[in-house]
């Protein structure tokens, strides 16, 4: 009888199984045995073993695009955190105008990439863009957003923080709703201000949440690609170059597959790490809960 149930269950979830191994496993696995040979785009080629590997760590321009992303990671994954959870505690009520906002906010998470791009070139824009012009009204000379190697990757991280706001915002909102009413009214009956409040029983709450949305918007801001290609092309002089630019650049533009995929295998370590970082702390948390 218990066969009878385990392979009728496993007939239920058989379909999800081959299809997960079809579109995630195999191109996994396929990836690695390609870095592993020196290929381009119409086959063949021959195996290197990791002498792929051990010349992208010594490639200039794939070091320039590491720093790139982990420096454009940083400009926006704190900020971004801060300015979502400051837009959930004011919308965290139940009147008609949060909710009109709520909708506003999220409203450009579910632009493609290419319309936030060409929003932000007309805004950017030193000539005739609303910052320029803001900046002429004040008596100041346009600033080069998106030519000056110094300005680019902030102008990038604006762009996407203006984009991406909505989603953790929302899981801020939902973590907080997730709060008991009687800790806030056991707070106010101590005449506890709003600050220690927020700091003894807010923050520590959704300390989780907070957790969850870093490392999400890490492991996502690591994979950056369309803001950087649509806006600036990599430039200039790579210094909007990030890593998935370097690897589309690298298979489809120099045709190196091989060399593009020791790069895609790169990143995913990287990304590997922030889902297992996130991974002990939360079980850490959990356990100290208890």
């Amino acid at each position: 009888m218990k066969q009878v149930r385990s392979a009728s269950g496993f007939a239920f979830v058989a379909p999800f199984l081959l299809l997960y191994a079809f579109l995630q496993l195999y191109p996994l696995v396929r990836g690695i045995i390609i870095s592993l040979h020196r290929v381009d785009l119409f086959g063949g080629g021959h195996f290197v073993g990791l002498a792929n590997y051990g010349e992208i760590l010594g490639d200039p321009v794939f070091g320039q695009a590491v720093v790139n992303t982990l420096l454009v990671t940083l400009m926006i994954v704190p900020p971004l955190t801060v300015l979502a959870l400051l837009l959930a505690l004011a919308l965290n009520n139940a009147t008609r105008s949060s909710a009109i906002y709520r909708g506003l906010f999220f409203s450009s998470s579910v632009l493609s990439v290419t319309i936030v791009t060409l929003i932000w070139r007309f805004v950017l824009a030193p000539d005739s863009g609303l910052v320029g012009e803001a900046l002429k009204a004040t008596g100041h000379e346009p600033l080069p957003f998106l030519s000056d190697a110094h300005l680019v990757l902030p102008a990038i991280a604006l762009t996407t923080i203006w984009w991406s706001i909505g989603l953790p915002m929302i899981l801020f909102l939902a973590g907080l709703q997730q709060i008991p009413a009687d800790m806030y009214e056991a707070a106010a009956l101590d005449r506890s201000s709003r600050w220690t409040t927020l700091r003894k029983i807010t923050l520590p709450a959704i300390r989780r949440t907070t957790l969850l949305v870093v490392m999400l918007q890490t492991a996502s801001q690591l994979q950056l690609f369309g803001q950087s290609q649509l806006l600036t092309a990599g430039g200039p002089g790579g210094a909007s170059r990030t890593m998935v630019f370097f690897i589309y650049e690298t298979a489809f533009v120099r045709w190196q597959l091989g060399y593009a995929a020791a790069g895609a295998e790169i990143l995913f370590v990287m990304i590997l790490m922030v889902t297992l970082i996130q991974y002990v702390t939360i079980n850490r948390d959990r356990e100290e809960a208890r």
